[in-house]
């Protein structure tokens, strides 16, 4: 799935119009419409969408994608408690 499309996603995930997380963020709704039809955004735009989102942009090693992938299934699948941190240990390097 696209970065746009997830955009697209956690935007109607959240119950958000366009028009609503333009307003949180503080772009035009025509700017934030782009963003998720595939425009070519600066890095600061797309993390200040993702800011309105609660969301935030992550660059994940290529080597640790599945494991990323199966958490996030898996924290769809069941709840993870509260006071877990699921992400604890995953992107630590390997010596």
């Amino acid at each position: 799935m696209s970065l746009h499309d997830e955009l697209k996603r956690r935007r109607r995930e959240l119950g958000f119009t366009q028009a609503t997380v333009a307003e949180r963020v503080g772009m035009t709704r025509q700017q934030y419409q782009r963003l998720e039809r595939g425009g070519n955004p600066r890095l600061d735009t797309l993390e200040l969408a993702a800011d309105g989102l609660n969301a935030r942009l992550m660059l994940i090693p290529i080597d640790k994608w599945y494991q990323v992938q199966a958490l996030l299934e898996e924290g769809e699948a069941g709840s993870v408690p509260l006071d877990e941190d699921p992400w604890q240990g995953l992107l630590d390097r390997e010596e």
